[in-house]
């Protein structure tokens, strides 16, 4: 079997005991273990003269390197992070375009296809993750990379009306166009994509799902991530201390609890749960003193001026709201800005009554996998999920609402408070299926698998020309 390499922003963390913590680390170093092969990226250091290290553990050799500041702020702080991502999160407002991080963008993509040639085998497969490395492709073959290389998109891709807010979107869409496989979450983003091609550059979309743009023939599929179920029931069950977290009341029965998980994002919807929340204890006071809302949100990308405003934002919200509602013995609101172990989490949410996942957009969203995925089969909670979510499209037996609609959502709340067992094993049942069917190794094995089998590139480019623009 040939080797696979895969390339990403970052790299998970190798050291012993530290657990992975997302869906595509998990799923990217089952399939690196057992085709052997290189986990190339950011070891996300930043430094006046980074260097490349390499670590070999359990038939994974761990290539990282360091960014200059440089680097740092036009690559990752700026197009990737102020312009890509709001955009493709359909927040023009929050956008801002530089042509500097623009050119920084393309040229660190270049330099990473540099590093990576001499490491390569002929017939080694490439994958690719991610809003950050769009233009990896023609690096490698301007530097006369051969090999096939597939894309995945893990955030949503936008409609052409949004993404030609970005002064270079044709150009940056062509680089997409130099892979070989290029995979979404849903078939709406691929849509979204298909509708740019034929639109904007009048590209060719064929019967058999091939495409043909700026020259350039490719292939699109639809590869929804997915979770590793049995994994986080073990991880759920395994946690005794969930219930040292749910409060009583006065009565002594534990409160109905409401959680929800998010790293600290605008994207994710905060505030509007926030309101929905308050909403909730407004129109429905019976509620109040037997419900509790623990909200854990992490803070990201905190050197970033959108991520410390929407911090302050939710701060100033969840304040209004104990300060409001709270009594002496109940506080409504628990707000967390900090992680916790994974396995404390998969136990926080199988003690949970309600899973609230409302993101505004998100590509898949796995905290709505993993809530249903953590539920006793016998006593399972209820997941309340936003439409714009990916798994949205697969969770149909989720209350399903959209996070615009605070009214809503807070009614959808009371009727999952108020919902009978029956209805409520029913819906989880329904959804344990959907995440069966389209688990991790699904994801996974069909995108390489689809990958395998798509012709290699010839070079197109001449190496000259990527020299330069990694000057």
């Amino acid at each position: 079997m040939s080797r696979l390499v895969v390339v990403s922003n970052r790299v998970a963390p190798i050291e012993e005991g530290k657990a992975a913590a997302g869906g595509l680390a998990v799923g990217v170093q089952d399939a690196l273990r057992k085709s052997g092969g290189i986990w190339f990226g950011w070891n996300g250091e930043v430094d006046a003269d980074p260097q490349t290290r390499s670590e070999t553990k359990d038939n994974i050799t761990y290539v990282t390197f360091g960014l200059t500041k440089r680097d740092y702020d036009q690559y990752y702080r700026g197009f990737s992070n102020a312009t890509l991502w709001p955009v493709f999160h359909y927040r023009i407002d929050l956008a801002r375009y530089s042509r500097e991080e623009y050119e920084g963008y393309r040229r660190v993509n270049n330099a990473l296809a540099e590093r990576l040639k001499p490491l390569l085998k002929p017939d080694d497969i490439i994958w690719v993750h991610d809003y950050h490395l769009i233009p990896f492709a023609e690096a490698c073959r301007m530097y006369g990379i051969r090999n096939r290389i597939g894309f995945f998109l893990h955030i949503p891709f936008p409609a052409p009306e949004i993404l030609t807010a970005i002064p270079p979107h044709n150009e940056l869409l062509k680089t997409l166009c130099f892979y070989d496989l290029i995979g979404f979450q849903t078939e709406t983003d691929r849509l979204a994509f298909e509708d740019y091609i034929t639109r904007e550059v009048r590209g060719l979309v064929r019967a058999d799902g091939s495409l043909t743009a700026y020259g350039l023939n490719f292939r699109t599929g639809v590869y929804p991530i997915g979770v590793v179920p049995d994994e986080i029931r073990r991880q759920a069950e395994s946690y005794k201390g969930r219930r040292n977290v749910i409060s009583r009341t006065a009565d002594g029965e534990l409160r109905k609890t409401i959680i929800a998980v998010d790293r600290l994002d605008y994207s994710k919807g905060l505030v509007e749960r926030f309101r929905a929340y308050e909403n909730l204890l407004d129109r429905f006071p019976e509620h109040r003193r037997n419900v509790q809302f623990i909200q854990i949100a992490p803070t990201s990308r905190s050197d970033v001026r959108t991520y410390q405003h929407i911090r302050k934002q939710l701060e100033t919200e969840a304040g209004h709201i104990n300060g409001r509602l709270s009594e002496l013995d109940w506080t409504p609101l628990r707000y967390l800005n900090k992680s916790h172990d994974r396995r404390i989490l998969m136990g926080l949410f199988r003690a949970a009554d309600i899973g609230f996942v409302t993101p505004l957009r998100d590509g898949m969203n796995l905290v709505a996998k993993e809530y249903v995925a953590a539920q006793d089969p016998e006593d399972p909670g209820v997941l309340v999920l936003s439409r714009f979510a990916g798994s949205a499209r697969e969770l149909t037996s989720a209350l399903i609402v959209n996070p615009y609609d605070t009214a809503g959502m807070a009614e959808a709340l009371d009727r999952a408070l108020r919902m009978p067992l029956q209805e409520r094993k029913e819906r989880y049942e329904n959804m344990m299926r959907a995440i069966r069917s389209a688990d991790l190794a699904a994801w996974r094995d069909g995108f390489l698998r689809d990958l395998r089998a798509s012709a290699s590139r010839p070079t197109l480019i001449s190496t000259k020309r990527a020299k330069a623009s990694s000057a």
